[in-house]
């Protein structure tokens, strides 16, 4: 019977079967970046039928009790770059078979996300955002003034929002401050002149509520009723989120989509 397994790993091809709703972070060492992954998926459960205590833990939360999976990381970019070549999202090495009226979804991806970029019917499909217009939530700590580290995964204490250290003068209601951030770094100057590099240590959690994902099916949730059960379409090909950097000219044009990876979280179908 077909199950969903979950890897991560630095690059989308060096991956490592990891358990979702485990409360533990899986470790991503290269010369690129230094950090952690961890997964939540509401209601998967493991080889055993069990589903992980921290997945309760996480989504019984008030601030994510409307969230249906997450995928959080902590961790450093070890060279430094601009907040606009940071990007993450979801990318294919190979062409997708899309249902009918899969243009709403993407439609109703950009409403959400004014700063995604995506090309679905690419040989390489992909669509990526920059990391600090996308993330829901995003904490930015500077390790070289006083600080106290936030904990990862967090499922007591979840990530919120703190950019206080960075040139930016949002300052509102918690539920204000994400809107206020993702709006200020809508324009690409903004996010050029933010610069993140090993004294940035970045918390931050991907999470959203229209994605129903169990052993039995991946279905995505539209406002307004419409829902598409992508496992009628899935020919087995991993589902890769990623963080990378944006691609150069010379990778655009040799038929790369997206730049290097600094880390990576697939899923996939396999036989159990």
């Amino acid at each position: 019977m077909p199950r969903l397994r979950i890897l991560a790993g630095p690059t989308i091809h060096d991956l490592h079967e990891i358990e979702a709703n485990s409360g533990k972070g899986f470790d991503i060492a290269t010369d690129a970046f230094e950090g952690q992954v961890a997964v939540f998926i509401k209601g998967l459960t493991n080889k055993q039928g069990q589903c992980g205590g921290s997945s309760s833990a996480y989504f019984s939360k008030k601030e994510r009790k409307r969230k249906t999976w997450s995928i959080q990381f902590q961790g450093r970019f070890l060279q430094p770059h601009n907040a606009d070549d940071i990007l993450v999202g979801t990318v294919f090495d190979r062409p997708m078979t899309l249902p009918w009226g899969f243009s709403v979804v993407t439609s109703f991806m950009q409403f959400m996300d004014p700063t995604l970029e995506l090309d679905i019917r690419a040989p390489k499909p992909w669509a990526l955002s920059p990391l600090i217009t996308t993330m829901p939530f995003f904490t930015h700590t500077r390790l070289s003034e006083p600080h106290t580290t936030p904990p990862f995964p967090p499922t007591t204490c979840l990530v919120a929002d703190d950019i206080s250290r960075l040139p930016y003068a949002g300052k509102s209601e918690e539920s204000k401050k994400r809107m206020a951030r993702k709006t200020h770094f809508q324009d690409p100057a903004r996010r050029k002149a933010v610069v993140f590099g090993p004294d940035d240590l970045i918390t931050a959690d991907f999470c959203h509520g229209h994605l129903d994902i169990n052993h039995e099916s991946i279905c995505i949730q539209v406002p307004g009723g419409f829902s598409i059960d992508m496992m009628q379409h899935w020919d087995g090909k991993p589902a890769r989120f990623v963080c990378c950097q944006r691609p150069t000219n010379t990778e655009t044009d040799a038929g790369m989509p997206w730049g290097r990876v600094f880390w990576c979280v697939a899923i996939e179908t396999v036989d159990d």
